[in-house]
């Protein structure tokens, strides 16, 4: 082990301890599921989440592959943890050499901490390649270091925009007009002056703002060679648009609880507070667990674009799963990883259990897709269609072992100095945050 990591994972060590209790891979479980427990001859594999929705669609996956692989049956123990201890856990557990489960799900913004050094996960190339020309490739090179891939994703993570098409049409406005950013600012100020509502709300303690709008114009955090380019002058002028929609066109506000996750941006939203919402697809679950109330009210359209024949969308967030170098059963445990994400049955149930834009393009269109279900019966039956026509309008990111670095800046930093606060311009935000993340990789 580096240095380096030895003094990161001591450092971790009491964050590891807090809350063990009599549970053996540490950290405060939330939720322990078993699946496949009575199946005689099971093979176990362990599975760490922060996120139960995916134990739901791991819970169908083992039964799927029990009944067509009833020579070679898995039980699978899906244990569920907050956020920050499953990543602490897993980074702790892979750098010591014990602890780690099989499968583990490790999302984006932290996913390059896993490929420092020598990386401790499987090459998952072997399952990944004879699919790649049936994906969505850029969500596999998020997940890649020196031409081996290491992570599946759960969607394409295709931003849209959410309309309150009652809003809407109260104001007079025909969502099917605005195609660009200045027909969105011209709409939210007939929103505004014609209804209860702003237009829409941004983030001031999250990334979901900032990051899909520098994405939708090609730019970044980082360059492909990794070169810091936070404070570039798109990205500055991209901060100003933010800042302005809310303090000089005045069609936005700050997202009550500061992010579109906050409970009291749920009940904000629930009670027709905004008129649309930028977010990914994946949001859409969002909607149906917490906003009941606008079912049959929200319709789903690209983003307006920035200039004529621009791109319409930005693949955001993402959570890539990963087979461990601890795993008592790799081949088993990366084949069962195929067979639940990448295969056409498998890509079609993240639609169906978690109604989310799955990697695999060519179900897009499948009349799998079009069957009637929950997600289709809360917003419109054409969700497909319109990612079908965006599926060449998303820009890749580029993820370096600096991103969490990055994206703590954005979050502290940066949108409350430029947003909440107004203590800082766009550019002098950017400026600071660019130059803490370049002296901390020269050190």
């Amino acid at each position: 082990m580096k240095l380096k990591n030895l003094w990161l994972a001591v450092l971790m060590i009491p964050i590891f301890l807090v809350g063990c209790g009599s549970d053996s891979s540490g950290g405060d479980l939330e939720e322990q599921v078993i699946i496949g427990e009575d199946v005689e001859g099971a093979t176990e594999l362990t599975f760490w989440n922060f996120q139960e929705l995916h134990t739901a669609f791991f819970e169908d996956a083992v039964e799927r592959w029990n009944e067509e692989n009833p020579d070679r049956p898995i039980r699978l123990v899906a244990e569920t943890y907050p956020y920050d201890q499953v990543h602490n856990n897993l980074l702790l557990a892979l750098q010591s050499g014990s602890g780690a489960p099989d499968l583990a799900d490790i999302e984006i913004s932290q996913f390059a901490n896993f490929l420092k050094g020598e990386v401790q996960l499987e090459p998952l190339n072997d399952i990944v390649k004879p699919e790649l020309d049936k994906m969505v490739e850029s969500r596999f090179d998020i997940y890649a270091k020196d031409g081996s891939y290491y992570g599946i994703d759960y969607h394409v993570g295709a931003t849209v925009m959410f309309y309150n098409e009652e809003i809407m049409e109260q104001a007079g406005v025909d969502i099917d007009s605005i195609e660009t950013w200045d027909d969105y600012i011209e709409a939210g100020k007939q929103v505004v002056a014609s209804t209860d509502a702003v237009m829409t709300t941004v983030e001031s303690d999250e990334h979901f703002t900032f990051w899909p709008l520098i994405s939708q114009r090609g730019s970044d955090y980082f360059d492909t060679d990794g070169n810091v380019i936070l404070d570039n002058e798109l990205n500055v002028d991209t901060l100003q648009f933010i800042h302005d929609l809310v303090y000089e066109h005045e069609i936005a506000e700050l997202a009550p609880g500061g992010f579109h996750h906050a409970e009291e941006y749920y009940g904000y939203m629930n009670d027709g507070g905004a008129a649309s919402l930028m977010m990914p697809m994946w949001y859409m679950g969002r909607f149906l667990d917490y906003m009941e109330d606008l079912e049959g009210k929200i319709q789903i359209r690209p983003l307006p674009m920035w200039e004529e024949g621009g791109n319409r969308s930005a693949g955001m967030g993402g959570t890539g799963t990963v087979v461990t170098n601890q795993s008592g059963h790799p081949e088993l445990a990366k084949e069962f990883l195929a067979f639940a994400k990448l295969s056409e049955e498998g890509n079609i149930k993240l639609w169906e259990i978690l109604g989310f834009d799955p990697p695999r393009h060519d179900v897009w269109d499948s009349e799998a897709m079009r069957a009637s279900n929950r997600f289709y019966d809360y917003f419109h039956d054409d969700i497909f269609d319109i990612l079908l026509e965006i599926r060449d309008e998303i820009n890749e990111i580029n993820i370096t072992e600096q991103t969490p670095d990055a994206q703590q800046e954005i979050h502290s930093h940066v949108m409350h100095a430029v947003l909440r606060e107004q203590s800082q311009t766009p550019q002098e935000a950017l400026e600071q945050a660019a130059e803490a993340v370049r002296s901390r990789m020269t050190h």
